[in-house]
């Protein structure tokens, strides 16, 4: 791993007011992890634990504009892309992606919210299977997103193993399949350069979980920006989100946000400060 200097890292998605998921999760993880993060918005939320109350997606333009303004002078050693609901502004990213030649990038597919809505219209969604994902190193699909992508349902283990093999070998990209929606507790699997790795999470019991995903694939960007492979990041971040959860943090009225800075007060408490 290359610690010479802090890597710039960028992430485009959404902001979330209540600060719990999308850039603002990013950006506190992503400094949890060593890197330098920048973002590039996709669009505004207003959002609290209980829900979303209102979005407005960026105009092409701006996206445009920030993105031209982070490749021209900040490069990036790594890129992870978020919630992106228009299909015109997921022309704007994989164009520019493929202009300036970026790096290291992960997809989240943000396509379905927790309760089951989807998120994406179908043409969105194809434009993010044509234009985003085959430009991705990494893709971080859930169950129900993994679904959606696939067109196949998954019970267990080794319709993960079938669908994530599916999925890489269709994107030609690596695949984290996540397994945190009931059908294989915490454990997640990766197919990678045609092969099945099975990370066994551990379950806790926090029902504040909001922002796990985003959690998760912007700290495996922080570690790839750093120079870890792609298995080394996985699992480097996995232990970053088992100690964010485990953390306990108590916010809000509904699915509360995790505890991002753990890490940094934990070394605080450790040096004897209070």
């Amino acid at each position: 791993m290359d610690e010479t200097k802090r890597k710039p890292v960028l992430t485009i998605a959404g902001s979330d007011s209540s600060g719990g998921a999308g850039i603002q999760a990013d950006i506190k993880t992503m400094l949890a992890n060593g890197v330098y993060a920048m973002s590039a918005v996709t669009a505004l939320t207003a959002q609290n634990t209980l829900g979303v109350d209102g979005i407005m997606d960026a105009t092409p333009e701006i996206l445009e504009k920030q993105l031209v303004c982070i490749f021209s002078d900040i490069f990036p050693e790594a890129v992870k892309i978020g919630m992106v609901s228009d299909k015109v502004l997921i022309h704007v990213i994989a164009d520019h992606l493929k202009k300036y030649k970026a790096k290291n990038i992960v997809v989240d597919p943000v396509m379905v919210s927790t309760s089951g809505a989807r998120l994406l219209k179908e043409d969105a969604v194809r434009a993010l299977r044509e234009e985003l994902l085959p430009l991705a190193l990494l893709i971080t699909p859930n169950i129900p997103e993994a679904e959606i992508l696939s067109g196949e349902r998954i019970r267990g283990r080794e319709e993960m193993e079938r669908i994530a093999k599916l999925l890489g070998e269709r994107y030609r990209t690596a695949v984290l399949l996540k397994g945190g929606h009931s059908v294989q507790d915490a454990s997640d699997v990766l197919f990678y350069e045609g092969n099945l790795l099975w990370y066994e999470g551990e379950r806790v019991l926090n029902d504040n979980t909001h922002g796990t995903g985003c959690t998760l694939s912007s700290a495996i960007t922080s570690y790839l920006a750093r120079g870890c492979e792609i298995k080394e990041a996985v699992r480097e971040a996995k232990k970053y989100l088992t100690g964010a959860l485990k953390a306990g943090l108590d916010l809000g009225n509904g699915s509360g946000p995790l505890d991002h800075g753990y890490r940094i007060f934990d070394e605080r408490t450790a040096d004897g400060e209070v």
